[in-house]
């Protein structure tokens, strides 16, 4: 056979591989809302950056039929591409080829991507749209699924690893993506559950739908599953595309410098009126954000889920930063179970992955009730403070109100390495507030007293005067700062700039046993 006739035989090969299923089944795929495994790599990756791997391996299976059923690249498009001009490696699984089904060949495609990836130090982005593992081929496909596992292990913390759940992701399929940094999911069209509502059904008689049982917003607003829910596939990928601006290759470099073109001595007026005069009153502290950072942009993960806490990422004086804020507008700001584990896994990626943290303030406590202490807030809140105070980035705290009890101690404060803690004015830094101190100190005295009410607010007013303002804190070096709020933006760049280079290590060990 000449050059001539091996070129057209290799090109015709191409075009099979690149069909997958077939036409019909890749019209189907459309009817579902979904697109096809090529279309959203297309959309994902630069124009024209696609290099693809292994586009001629088929399974090796017997049995069952399957020997007559042989589709090239068996199910699963691997290969590497550019984000903003830089190096990512993917794999986009095809449902239209066996459902999208994990067989060992499928499985060794990933696992070979996942190996280049750690070797060379760039992120790994799986769209994962699969019916699960190929039951023709038994333990074979199991044992592909934990090879995909032990490898998410190996490579968390090393480089940047997110996952996008583009259809049914069920059964031993949903603990990879469980390990990875950043699970997106499409509302409508993906599922994620461990056994299916009809196993539900069998075994607990509970009736319930996919959708009620794994959808995009159950995991992202209820389980935590996932960190963000979009619409449709292509704001899904366009999220994605958006995170990565964020994010360094892996975890010897530094995120990518922002554009850095808002003024970094930039005050805000807005900042003098954002917190009420009343520290009873809720305000948002998205408006924070917004006077602070780069352009006002915040990118926020996990906006659903532990809405007391906020977690994302921006841009200041174009230094990529992680930030974790208290809300006071979703229960008061106070930490909960969900908030508390949230926060410990945002901290924790930023640290592994050098991204500065800064602390926005405000919290009044842990929150009290029999189900927080029954679903184990001590073991959950200390995942946060563990996560702080294992972190070694550069740590910046802004106390903007509240800083009541424990909780001050887990958001960074001076005592767990915060490197630079700065506080407004109005910021009240104490063991608890005025009503519940002056209860606990003065109880006799009040309940002996003509008015109790009377000589409760009085003693209020003095608690107040002694604990409603930041100045004993800064007496002590807890905080190293008091500022005008309109100064917040120029001081956090300031201090990120000094930080730079900052350099800090734990002790040697094989790992710490962060209460999980």
């Amino acid at each position: 056979m000449s050059m001539k006739e091996k070129l057209e035989q290799l090109e015709a090969l191409r075009a099979e591989s690149e069909l997958g299923g077939g036409e019909t089944r890749i019209a189907r795929q459309h009817e579902r809302g979904k697109l096809s495994a090529r279309e959203r790599l297309d959309l994902l990756l630069d124009d024209d950056s696609f290099v693809e791997l292994d586009r001629f391996v088929t399974h090796r299976a017997t049995g069952f039929g399957l020997e007559d059923k042989r589709v090239l690249g068996d199910g699963v498009v691997t290969g590497y591409g550019t984000i903003h001009g830089r190096l990512v490696y993917v794999f986009s699984q095809d449902f239209t080829v066996f459902g999208g089904s994990l067989s060992e060949t499928h499985a060794e495609k990933i696992v070979k991507l996942q190996d280049l990836a750690l070797k060379n130090g760039a992120p790994i982005i799986g769209l994962n749209d699969s019916g699960g593992a190929r039951i023709q081929e038994g333990v074979v496909s199991l044992g592909g699924y934990a090879d995909i596992f032990l490898r998410n292990t190996l490579a968390s913390g090393v480089v940047p690893q997110i996952s996008l759940i583009l259809g049914p992701c069920a059964g031993g399929a949903v603990y990879s993506p469980a390990i990875t940094d950043f699970v997106f999911m499409v509302r409508g069209t993906s599922y994620m559950f461990v056994t299916g509502p009809n196993v539900v059904k069998t075994v607990t008689h509970e009736d319930i739908d996919m959708e009620g049982l794994g959808g995009a917003d159950v995991h992202a607003g209820t389980s935590g599953v996932a960190h963000f829910a979009h619409d449709s596939e292509p704001e899904t990928i366009a999220a994605v595309r958006e995170l990565m601006s964020y994010l360094p290759q892996n975890n010897r470099e530094r995120a990518p410098d922002g554009a850095g073109e808002d003024p970094h001595d930039r005050r805000d007026e807005r900042l003098l009126s954002i917190v009420p005069d009343n520290p009873n009153k809720p305000y948002d502290m998205k408006d924070v954000l917004a006077a602070v950072a780069d352009d006002g942009s915040f990118f926020e993960v996990q906006s659903d889920y532990g809405a007391n806490l906020l977690t994302g990422f921006a841009h200041l004086g174009g230094h990529v930063v992680g930030i974790v804020a208290n809300q006071p507008a979703v229960l008061a700001g106070v930490l909960d179970i969900a908030a508390s584990e949230k926060g410990a896994r945002f901290v924790r990626f930023c640290d592994a992955f050098n991204i500065p943290l800064v602390v926005f303030e405000d919290v009044p406590g842990f929150l009290p009730g029999v189900d927080q202490e029954h679903g184990g807030i001590i073991r959950h809140g200390a995942k946060l403070l563990y996560a702080f105070a294992e972190a070694t980035v550069p740590k910046v705290t802004v106390i903007t109100r509240k800083a009541y009890g424990g909780a001050y101690d887990v958001m960074n404060s001076k005592h767990i390495r915060g490197d630079m803690n700065l506080a407004w004015p109005i910021a009240e830094i104490a063991v608890m507030g005025p009503k519940g101190a002056v209860e606990v100190l003065f109880r006799k005295e009040i309940a002996e007293s003509d008015d109790p009410a009377a000589a409760t607010e009085a003693r209020i007013e003095e608690y107040r005067e002694t604990f409603a303002n930041p100045f004993i804190a800064a007496a002590r070096g807890f905080v190293d700062d008091v500022i005008d709020p309109r100064d917040t933006r120029p001081r956090l760049i300031s201090a990120l700039d000094m930080l730079r280079n900052k350099r800090d290590e734990n002790p040697p060990k094989k790992h710490g046993n962060i209460p999980l």
